[in-house]
C-alpha cells in the first residue's frame, strides 16, 4: 500500500505536501520540532472530532421525541 493512496487528491493540498517532503536534509532538532507540530496538529484535529460527535448527540437529544 501506498503512503500516499490514504491523502487528499487536491492540488496544492498542505498535508499531501507535508507528508512528500524529503526529511533527509533535517536535523535532529528539526524533526523533533516537526513532530511536535504534527502532533499539536492531531490533538486540534481530535479536539474538533470531539466537539462535532458531542454537538451532534446533543442536537439529536434535543430534537428526539
Amino acid at each position: 500500500m501506498d503512503v500516499d493512496e490514504n491523502l487528499p487528491r487536491r492540488p496544492g493540498d498542505p498535508l499531501a505536501d507535508i507528508a512528500r517532503q524529503d526529511l533527509d536534509p533535517l536535523s535532529v532538532d528539526e524533526l523533533h520540532a516537526r513532530i511536535a507540530v504534527l502532533e499539536a496538529e492531531i490533538a486540534r484535529a481530535r479536539k474538533k472530532i470531539e466537539y462535532a460527535v458531542n454537538h451532534r448527540a446533543s442536537a439529536e437529544a434535543l430534537f428526539k421525541r
